[in-house]
Formats: structure tokens, C-alpha cells, sequence
């Protein structure tokens, strides 16, 4: 099913802001026994990047009745996409009196092979394509999503399940759709997000789980010499949550101590 601003339709204006320029936010969620994991995090993150692009805000409890509607629809796993346009209006790139903001949200079936990553790892390659330094736009997750359409297709090409990718500068970033954690010994690593990338809900949700535990945080512009020292690396986003990763460039990694320790404690904060 699919809503906009709460009616069911599948239809939107080609005037529409983000089609014509990408004007606009996305988040997309986990629905576990009919409930939505980490709803208030997704909720700040819409909210704080609304704030940033100046957009103008929605009804957000109308918002949330509609996820919750549609999250009952999933007595064990599925998905919901939330996706927040400025509308139509304003002339050229002016959005100047623009304020028809659209809320599409829409619901899919949950990928079952996140299942089997969780349980068995995977291998990631390194895409040889390289994210720009964006600060205006890095952390956010706005709908200008071309990049990471390119990496998809490399990926693809190389029959690569997901693929670390570097800056320009040659420094780790994330995977192609989610963020990436590493562990040396007692320290945990994960890289910087002020130039390019994007601040997951799961990213958010394990760095406050690792402050409880007993392991020193680093967030950290590291070359990827670095990612392929470490003990354990494993890679997040809110619908696969924790996935560990078995290899990179032919090195193994077998450890999962770190992965062991958050994942008895997911959804917990």
C-alpha cells in the first residue's frame, strides 16, 4: 500500500519538487510484531533534516497514526519507506513560497536474505568509484541518492553484495547503503560523516550502545589500510540492523565479540 498524505494513491505531480530536483527526505524502517524499531530516531532524523532544507513540516502525529496503521500489516517482519517532499511550486531552483509539502509513505516485504547475512557474514568488495566531499548536504538522507546509484550499478557489475566505499580523499566512509563499524582490541572505530555519507538510525542506535560497554569510541577519517587491520568489522542500517563481514580485498575476519555484545543489547535504549 502506498499513502500520500494519508490518502491511498500511487500517483504524484511531475511538478513535484522531488522529482524535478530531489527536494526533499527519506527514512526507511524495520516493523517487528507490528511495531516500528527505533521510531523516535527516525522521527528526529525527518524532523532535524526538514529543519535543515527548510521544508515546511507535516502533521506529525497524522504521520505517525499512518505508520502505525500501516505497521499492524506485519505480525513478524516487514518495511515502511517515509518519504517527505517540498511539493510542487516556487520557480526554477527558487522553492520561494513553496510550502505543499508531500508525505508519502509506503510498506514492503522485509528481504529475507538480511536473515542469512545476520547469521553468516558477508564479503564486500571495495568500489573503485569515490564519494565527493558534499558538507552542506553529508550526514543527511535527502532524496539526491545518484551516487549511490552508481556504486549499486559497479557493484552489480562485480557481483559484489555490498562494496566499502572511500572518499575522494581515500578515506572509509560506509558501505553502498549502510554505515560500517570496525574493532581493534578494546577500540571501536567508525568513520566521520562531515563530508560526505550518511548518519544511520542504526549507527545512532549502536554508538550509544557501545558507551555502555566496555570499548573506547573513535569516530575517525581513516584510510582503508586501517579498516582492513581490524579484528572485527561488521556494517548497519535499520532494516538489516547488525550484518558481520566475513572479508575485504581477500582479508578474513572471524571475530565477532563486539557483534555478539550489541546484539544482546539492540532495541534496548
Amino acid at each position: 500500500m502506498i499513502l500520500i498524505n494519508g490518502i491511498p494513491d500511487n500517483q504524484i505531480a511531475v511538478t513535484d519538487r522531488a522529482m524535478q530536483y530531489g527536494d526533499g527526505c527519506f527514512t526507511t524502517m524495520l516493523v517487528e510484531h507490528g511495531m516500528v524499531r527505533l521510531w523516535p530516531f527516525h522521527l528526529q532524523r525527518l524532523k532535524g533534516t526538514l529543519v535543515w532544507l527548510d521544508i515546511a513540516e507535516p502533521n506529525w502525529e497524522e504521520l505517525a497514526a499512518t505508520v502505525n496503521k500501516l505497521a499492524a500489516n506485519y505480525p513478524e517482519k516487514g518495511g515502511i519507506k517515509v518519504l517527505i517532499s517540498r511539493g510542487s511550486g516556487g520557480r526554477g531552483y527558487s522553492a520561494a513560497g513553496c510550502c505543499d509539502t508531500q508525505v508519502v509513505v509506503s510498506e514492503f516485504t522485509w528481504p529475507q536474505q538480511y536473515q542469512r547475512w545476520q547469521q553468516e557474514g558477508i564479503v564486500l568488495g571495495v568500489c573503485q568509484q569515490r564519494l565527493s566531499h558534499s558538507p552542506m548536504l553529508a550526514g543527511y538522507k535527502h532524496l539526491n541518492r545518484l551516487e549511490q546509484v552508481m556504486l549499486k550499478r559497479e557493484a552489480e557489475q562485480q557481483q559484489w553484495l555490498d562494496a566499502v566505499v572511500l572518499d575522494v580523499a581515500g578515506n572509509v566512509v560506509e558501505s553502498i547503503a549502510s554505515n560500517i563499524f570496525w574493532r581493534k582490541g578494546c577500540k571501536v572505530y567508525t568513520p566521520s560523516l562531515e563530508l560526505s555519507g550518511v548518519r544511520g538510525v542504526m549507527r545512532r542506535h549502536v554508538l550509544q550502545l557501545v558507551t555502555e560497554l566496555d570499548y573506547c569510541l573513535e569516530i575517525v577519517n581513516s584510510p582503508l589500510d586501517n579498516l582492513l587491520c581490524a579484528d572485527e568489522v561488521f556494517i548497519t542500517n535499520a532494516l538489516m540492523a547488525l550484518v558481520p563481514v566475513n572479508e575485504i580485498n581477500g582479508i578474513t575476519f572471524t571475530q565477532r565479540t563486539l557483534l555478539g555484545d550489541l546484539n544482546k543489547r539492540l532495541y534496548t535504549c
